[in-house]
């Protein structure tokens, strides 16, 4: 149900005028070799199964549209780190079946590389509505090292070129970057959705905006929480940074995750927040365990009374009731990161009660929500309210960087 619902809500993408990017609407693609750079960079077991399959799902409209269409599509992809080494278990080859099943039974060949003889064979062989799956990227140094040779042997095998990853659009790498300088270019389904969904935050949202930040380290998200302090109306931490803004207010935090050399920092945040009219909401209470032991039953204490020897694993229910009345009053939210130690019971009490909050809010139609990171998609998969949140982006560095506000290069690379 959730891929038929994707995959509907893509089909009815149409350009948005605003965008200084071209889509596929605007490629002339009937029986030219179509590039389009996907990640295929699934999760996968000992043996070659597939454990997660939303990034071949994200793809799907893209690939049904172009094939549609009779282009003659040459998929290029990177798969784990082989460091510009061919490396057989981290071939691409295993994923022709399971997307071939994906795409209704489309023919899908595989190229023994992705440049070279070996590959424009295979790409020119293609007919009209089939796809071309190209070897690994990476197993060539010259795609990491954005080299304009490899570049311009991965653009002789096509005649157009899509970026359909914003998940790596974060990357300097020639198949990112050095492509589409060199041929027609355009976003693809999925990453045109990305962008769109991910402007409205920040360019023009329906406020109020509130933001949900969690995760273990102040220091990795100290960009992202500055860029938010100037975008939305409210800005509710949790995690293990909040106990470093906590620490930083003058608040004990006892034995639990906190950096305390990122203390200036904190209180820059705090400051540019309050300049900026942005409501920073920290927990009020918490849910502790002495020693830091997760197998002990936990004790919510205020936040004045936190024990000395205990660790702070989750907001607590007086905090969470907080941030839901808040977030009652918003009309979008975008989330990055769990409120506490979501994988271990009852510590993902709070992420899955206001992910809760945020999918019955959304599904009312009060409420545009968007979330993205590894651990976010994790938690509001355990919550099972995935499916209900508006958008969620499987994106994790490319979605950061984003909402810090950086320029992405791949999506530079489609502007000029």
């Amino acid at each position: 149900m959730l891929l038929c619902c994707w995959v509907d809500w893509a089909h009815n993408l149409r350009p948005v005028t605003e965008n200084l990017y071209p889509t596929i609407d605007e490629l002339e693609v009937e029986n030219r070799l179509v590039l389009v750079r996907v990640d295929l960079n699934v999760p996968i077991t000992n043996d070659f199964q597939i454990t997660d399959f939303s990034r071949l799902q994200r793809i799907l409209p893209t690939l049904q549209e172009l094939s549609a269409r009779r282009a003659r599509i040459v998929l290029m992809s990177h798969f784990g780190r082989p460091k510009g080494r061919k490396v057989t278990d981290l071939s691409l080859s295993f994923l022709g079946e399971p997307l071939s099943y994906l795409m209704g039974g489309v023919k899908i060949a595989f190229a023994p590389d992705c440049i070279g003889n070996a590959a424009e064979a295979a790409a020119n062989a293609a007919t009209p509505g089939t796809i071309t799956l190209l070897e690994n990227l990476r197993f060539h140094k010259g795609e990491e090292e954005n080299d304009p040779n490899f570049s311009a042997k991965l653009a002789s095998v096509g005649e157009v070129y899509v970026n359909d990853a914003f998940s790596v659009s974060h990357r300097s790498h020639a198949s990112v970057v050095g492509v589409p300088a060199l041929l027609p270019h355009a976003a693809g389904r999925s990453m045109q959705g990305e962008l769109e969904s991910l402007s409205r935050v920040l360019r023009n949202p329906a406020k109020p905006v509130m933001a949900i930040i969690g995760g273990a380290k102040i220091s990795t998200k100290l960009g992202l929480l500055g860029n938010l302090s100037e975008h939305v109306d409210v800005l509710a931490i949790g995690g293990g940074m909040a106990n470093t803004l906590l620490y930083a207010s003058g608040f004990e935090v006892g034995i639990s995750i906190c950096e305390p050399e990122m203390v200036d920092e904190a209180r820059h945040i705090l400051e540019r927040a309050r300049k900026n009219s942005c409501e920073v909401l920290l927990p009020i209470d918490v849910a502790t365990v002495p020693n830091g032991e997760v197998d002990t039953p936990p004790q919510v204490v205020s936040i004045n009374e936190m024990p000395r020897n205990s660790a702070i694993l989750d907001i607590g229910p007086k905090s969470s009731e907080l941030l839901a009345r808040r977030l009652e009053t918003c009309k979008t939210l975008v989330w990055n990161g769990p409120l506490g130690l979501f994988e271990t019971p009852p510590f993902d009490a709070s992420t899955n009660f206001l992910a809760g909050q945020a999918a019955m809010m959304t599904e009312l139609g009060t409420l545009t929500s968007i979330a993205g990171g590894g651990d976010t998609l994790a938690a509001l998969n355990r919550a099972n309210v995935s499916s209900s949140f508006t958008y969620i982006s499987t994106a994790g560095g490319a979605f950061l960087e984003w909402l810090e506000g950086k320029i992405l290069p791949g999506v530079e690379a489609l502007q000029n």
